[in-house]
């Protein structure tokens, strides 16, 4: 059988299978659409693959493609699937990663900024590519530029990567080590610095809080409660009816930032607070203005504490830090044991081992605590309190 030539291929207009040998096959379409085909043998059964078409792949390229799958076919494997794993660029890989991973985030935000933080640091240098051709230059490409002037968002981008890369390789899709292992060397070391939050000193939190209570609206409502109860931000903007039995709020583990459940103790400040926005809607404590689809509430966004702050004239004060504000109000005035204040904090405290026998979450000392802070914050107890050790 003669083989086909560059003009055969151009001139061939009748639908039909035309051999070039070696299972190479030209395929024309009822529509005359021409494409390659390969028949060759996979473990043991015929099978045809597609090469393309031939307006994209040349006569050559055919060939060459053909003589590598049937050499594969030849040694066992299986072409088709060297071919998928050729064609999966790293965006789909990580998008497969993300899809794997969705159930397992604490929240949607987390599940956003986990691919968002790719989508622009990542796959504008090879996101496109395929996968099996990345190494540690690409990746390095794509950490240098922020490395050190955003090193925390560098350092959990080139985390991300190195999970999309663990996955591709035990698919089957990455044959090599992965190439982020290679990456720190070529790196520079940036000493870490510690960014603290701005905070209000814990004495003048009691004229700020008076403030607060003369203003109107949700946003200052929720940040009375995050003052009262010391908790972060978002744990408080999610906070729902159904978590609060009396004077005790109940926080489930996947809405707390370390992934433990945490009991607060309400003071009767808290509780007022509660009172004051009861009503507004059944399921979220602070409902956001806006409501979702078909009128379902939803959290107020975490930019409405900025704004109540711009509204206050106090710019600078950051709604975490009132939890700096707490911590230092317990060393410098209540002199409260620092197991009582970080559990208050709902942060861990001692080594492994003492975390381990310490199964007590110190809730009724909690409770005086807070109580204390209450009353100092509301202005009930003046500028000093003490809390009496026993």
């Amino acid at each position: 059988m003669p083989k086909l030539t560059v003009r055969t291929v151009q001139a061939l207009k009748e639908p039909g299978m035309y051999g070039d040998g070696e299972g190479l096959y030209l395929r024309v379409g009822p529509t005359l659409a021409k494409s390659w085909i390969l028949r060759t043998v996979v473990h043991g059964k015929r099978r045809e693959l597609g090469l393309g078409s031939a307006s994209l792949v040349s006569l050559a390229e055919a060939r060459e493609d053909a003589r590598k799958y049937r050499k594969i076919a030849r040694r066992g494997g299986d072409p088709d699937t060297i071919r998928k794993r050729e064609s999966l660029t790293f965006e789909e890989a990580a998008r497969k990663v993300h899809a794997n991973l969705l159930p397992t985030w604490r929240s949607e935000r987390h599940a956003e900024i986990w691919l968002t933080s790719l989508e622009r640091y990542a796959f504008p240098h090879f996101g496109s590519r395929p996968i099996h051709t990345l190494g540690t230059a690409d990746v390095l490409a794509a950490l240098s530029p922020i490395w050190t002037e955003k090193h925390d968002t560098a350092r959990r981008i080139k985390q991300r990567i190195s999970v999309v890369f663990d996955w591709a390789k035990g698919a089957g899709h990455y044959l090599n080590e992965n190439p982020v292992n290679g990456v720190q060397s070529s790196l520079p070391n940036v000493r870490h610095r510690a960014e603290h939050m701005s905070a209000l000193p814990w004495q003048d939190l009691p004229r700020f809080m008076s403030e607060l209570e003369d203003r109107e609206g949700i946003s200052a409502r929720a940040l009375e409660f995050i003052i009262l109860t010391c908790l972060r931000s978002g744990e408080v903007r999610g906070a729902r009816w159904s978590e609060i039995d009396g004077n005790v709020w109940s926080v489930p583990a996947e809405r707390m930032k370390g992934g433990v459940a945490h009991r607060v103790p309400l003071s009767k400040p808290a509780q007022s607070v509660l009172e004051a926005v009861r009503g507004l809607d059944s399921e979220f404590v602070f409902p956001s203005i806006q409501r979702g689809p078909m009128g379902v509430g939803k959290p107020m966004s975490d930019t409405v504490f900025k704004a109540l702050m711009t509204r206050m004239k106090r710019e600078g004060i950051t709604t975490h830090g009132f939890r700096s504000t707490f911590r230092d109000w317990c060393s410098e005035s209540a002199y409260a044991d620092r197991e009582v204040s970080e559990a208050a904090l709902a942060h861990t405290f001692g080594s492994k081992v003492e975390r381990a026998y310490a199964r007590s979450d110190l809730f009724e000392r909690r409770r005086d605590l807070m109580d204390a802070w209450a009353r100092f914050a509301t202005g009930e107890a003046g500028d000093v309190v003490q809390l009496v050790r026993i």
